[in-house]
């Protein structure tokens, strides 16, 4: 018999694992587990001796067979991780998870507001509660969509907002991503996993399903056709197989039962979107685009864009193709910009805001650029627009030469950094070795926006496992764990893909 479940292998308790001075998602005062978790944690510990490690190595099995992977930019062309995985899960009250739908529903409809009153008569400009220097001098900001209208008014189609929670218990919104933001794909596989390994503990508990989000992103995408079509198509545009996040675009096309295309398989055509088949040209009505507004249309952007659709701008401001989501919508999610959502909330709804956002220090302010510099070993600061971990620097982590290089990058470009307090992110038990012990975690709920305002009950949950990083990403190191959103009456029971699905027909397998 091999190493797990070996004679004499120690039995998965709990009883040694530390709380530590950090809010635990899992376990509360004097290591009790929370009334959320202790269906799940009683279900562990009464596995035999072995027996987690043994579903562990068989979800990691299963999640290789289905090829969950993800490209890391600066290696070899091609090179492909397996995004890893961590059995115990972030569960989620349903009284925690009603705030925090209402505060994302809140955060989306003010920031659609916003931006669409940024391409029109921009009066939170003009009434001085964004400085227009920032949003008027940021990245995002499409010159190009001045004047425009999309489809329905909606700018944000689907947004993933990161959320965390520091040692306090409270829940904040670290950032907004609303260019295309990925992992969603990981979700819908985490579960179908999960529910593969502990299905008792599905059976015993009130576990909302994440299976309909294919199905309610195609409801969106249609929901956005013009009215003059009865039967839209639609089609998920990749920029190829060297994307990082490649497998979510051909995963949820083939969930959704839509094209996947690249740039090179349509074609505009007297005044519309083709794709090329081999029966010719056929209209396109939707794109869910997974490419950056630069490479969207070579002949409005960037012109070296070989990924895009030339002329692809002059069918959607005429109104004959829809794009998801719409460009010119990541101006909000400018990191400098991100530091005025409480005020653009208040402006838009007169609503005080619901899910606060983390303390953020401005560079481009004086008084915040001077306390920044002084204060760089306690501080995480960001560049504007970057992402993946990148851009960044954690201050109590970092080296008196990091921060000097730092500095002088600010000094140079205060506009393009924002800083805030470290905060002391919350922890799962993750698997370590033959024993628990607590990772730095947050939370990617998606939220899509359409004929209504969905938000996807759970979402990503990234982990640290690195001991004490706080770094989540997969580039930098980073894994995921399934996210269990608690409802207060009991859940029927559904399969989380269709029949046929090579994720199901690879779970089988394992």
């Amino acid at each position: 018999m091999g190493l797990f479940g070996a004679p004499g292998w120690p039995p998965m308790l709990f009883n040694d694992y530390e709380v530590g001075d950090f809010f635990d998602e899992m376990f509360g005062e004097a290591n009790q587990p929370r009334a959320s978790a202790r269906t799940l944690v009683n279900n562990i510990e009464s596995l035999a001796p072995g027996e987690f490690f043994n579903r562990q190595r068989a979800a990691e099995r299963a999640l290789l067979q289905m090829g969950i992977t993800f490209n890391v930019y600066g290696e070899r062309a091609g090179a492909e991780k397996i995004f890893p995985f961590d059995l115990v899960p972030r569960i989620v009250p349903a009284a925690e998870w009603s705030r925090i739908e209402r505060g994302l529903k809140q955060r989306i409809v003010a920031l659609n507001l916003f931006i669409d009153d940024l391409y029109h008569d921009q009066k939170i400009l003009k009434d001085g509660i964004v400085p227009a220097e920032i949003v008027l001098s940021s990245r995002a900001f499409r010159k190009q969509c001045m004047g425009f209208n999309p489809p329905r008014g909606i700018w944000c189609h689907v947004t993933g907002t990161d959320l965390v929670r520091h040692r306090d218990g409270q829940i904040y919104v670290l950032e907004d991503n609303l260019r295309c933001p990925s992992g969603v794909s990981y979700v819908l596989e985490n579960r179908a996993v999960m529910k593969s390994m502990f299905p008792q503990v599905f059976a015993q508990s009130r576990i909302r399903p994440v299976a309909n989000y294919p199905s309610r992103l195609r409801d969106m995408l249609e929901f956005l056709a013009p009215d003059c079509v009865t039967a839209p198509r639609c089609v998920l545009l990749t920029p190829g197989t060297h994307n990082s996040a490649y497998f979510e675009h051909s995963f949820l096309a083939q969930q959704m039962g839509v094209e996947l295309v690249e740039g090179r398989d349509l074609v505009v055509d007297e005044g519309y979107v083709c794709m090329r088949t081999t029966k010719g040209l056929e209209q396109v009505d939707v794109i869910y685009r997974r490419i950056d507004d630069d490479f969207l249309d070579p002949k409005h952007f960037r012109p070296d864009s070989m990924l895009g659709v030339p002329g692809l701008m002059d069918v959607y401001q005429r109104g004959n193709v829809a794009l998801a989501n719409a460009p010119g919508g990541g101006v909000a999610d400018d990191k400098v910009v991100y530091a005025y959502v409480p005020r653009i909330v208040k402006y838009y709804l007169g609503e005080d805001i619901i899910l606060p956002n983390v303390p953020t220090y401005i560079c481009s302010e004086e008084a915040d650029l001077n306390y920044v510099l002084d204060h760089l070993e306690l501080l995480v600061v960001k560049a504007a627009n970057e992402s993946g971990g990148y851009g960044m620097l954690v201050g109590p982590h970092s080296t008196a030469a990091q921060r000097a290089e730092f500095a002088d990058k600010i000094r140079a470009n205060p506009r393009n950094y924002i800083a805030q307090p470290t905060l002391a992110l919350s922890r799962v038990p993750t698997l370590t070795g033959d024993h628990f012990e607590g990772r730095h975690v947050d939370l990617r709920p998606y939220i899509l926006y359409g004929k209504e305002i969905f938000v996807l009950p759970g979402g990503l949950t990234r982990v640290a496992l690195k001991k004490g990083s706080l770094v989540v990403n997969s580039s930098q190191g980073g894994g995921s764990k399934d996210t269990w959103v608690l409802a207060d009456a009991p859940v029927p029971e559904k399969d989380e893909f269709s029949p046929g699905s090579p994720s199901l027909n690879a779970l089988g397998a394992a």
